[in-house]
């Protein structure tokens, strides 16, 4: 016999159309009313399913009565990847994609970057450590590494979006450049992130670090 789930619970309140005590739950699974307490607390904690005020037709205190919660279920199904892909999918069929996507990654970074560090513009090395940390915050798995110019490169062994990038290589390490650029650009770093070669190597993408080019 499988275990009693929360999800056994909350079903036998959405089918009984009307509120339910303990025992009444109990009963319609055939359990004891300890498991039924327990299972009913957890969906009320949850917000999946909430008590009600009883009406008093008999003497004495009423039971606690339940329901399931109206509305949406907060521990109902989720796909994002589902939404992810749609949305790279229309970046893809719009005109220059992958600047599209640079923006969009910039515009959000700088808003995360101004809510994450809001101090004044940092030396090299203190915004390469803040974009590392920011980096690894966000799944990246950052590492410095030496390179060719004076700030070297950031490897990344992780992409958070690794199904999707590589379908969608075309939007999404755009989104993942602007991300730090735009990082960058909020902090007023000395550098800036030049390129983004992904799987430069097996299992690591490479961002390119440069001097940041200041307008006359």
């Amino acid at each position: 016999m499988m275990a009693l789930r929360h999800d056994d619970v909350l079903a036998a309140l959405r089918d009984a159309g009307t509120p339910l005590s303990v025992v009444d739950v109990a009963q319609r699974l055939s359990i004891h009313p300890n498991t039924a307490r327990f299972h009913l607390e957890a969906l009320v904690k949850r917000g999946r399913a909430e008590t009600i005020k009883p009406s008093r037709t008999k003497p004495g205190r009423p039971p606690r009565m339940f329901r399931a919660a109206t509305g949406m279920d907060p521990d109902g199904p989720r796909d994002y990847r589902m939404l992810a892909t749609v949305l790279a999918d229309a970046f893809a069929r719009q005109r220059d994609p992958q600047g599209r996507a640079v923006a969009a990654g910039r515009t959000w970074a700088k808003e995360k970057a101004i809510a994450h560090d809001a101090y004044d513009a940092p030396k090299a090395d203190q915004a390469l450590d803040r974009l590392t940390g920011l980096l690894a915050e966000l799944g990246f798995a950052p590492e410095r590494r030496s390179g060719d110019g004076d700030f070297g490169e950031i490897g990344l062994r992780n992409c958070p979006f690794l199904e999707l990038a590589d379908s969608r290589r075309d939007v999404i390490c755009p989104v993942h450049l602007g991300l730090m650029q735009g990082a960058l650009e909020a902090w007023d770093a000395p550098l800036t992130v030049d390129a983004l070669i992904p799987f430069a190597e097996p299992g690591l993408c490479v961002a390119d670090l440069a001097p940041k080019r200041r307008v006359s």
